[in-house]
């Protein structure tokens, strides 16, 4: 008859097939799946413009969000009262839509803080004009 294996033998070989398996897991992981950055450079131009030009949207949103789940926690109420978000299971929100974020108070805001900043260059342009325009005029008492 055969001895049989030593049962610390046993184990070892368990835990080495194991951790060879998670490494193997683990390896593969890392050196197939793409980081963010190589996946939108992977985007077609179009997409990729989209994901840009709505990455503030969607930054702003995920903040208000945050806010929200702040104060609802620290709140007394229940787990299930949302806070400001409208929730589907209450009687009267079912109809509401479920949205955190007000686009149109957001874009309104941008355009304004866009026209805000272009009105701060154009009086500093103007003041520096005005300066070189003092600086080049001569008084008639000097000679």
């Amino acid at each position: 008859m055969s001895q049989a294996k030593p049962l610390w033998l046993q184990w070892a070989r368990v835990f080495a097939v194991g951790g060879l398996i998670s490494g193997t897991g683990f390896v593969l992981y890392y050196t197939c799946v793409p980081t963010d950055e190589e996946l939108i450079a992977k985007f077609s131009p179009e997409i990729r413009a989209d994901y840009e030009r709505n990455k503030l949207l969607r930054q702003k949103e995920q903040e208000l969000l945050m806010e929200n789940a702040r104060k609802t926690a620290n709140s007394n109420e229940p787990i299930w009262k949302t806070g400001a978000v409208p929730s589907p299971f209450e009687k009267d929100t079912r109809g509401m839509a479920n949205t955190v974020f007000d686009l149109k108070s957001w874009e309104l805001e941008e355009a304004n803080k866009v026209k805000m900043s272009e009105v701060e260059k154009a009086k500093k342009e103007l003041e520096q004009v005005e300066q070189i325009s003092l600086a080049q005029k001569k008084k008639w008492w000097i000679f």
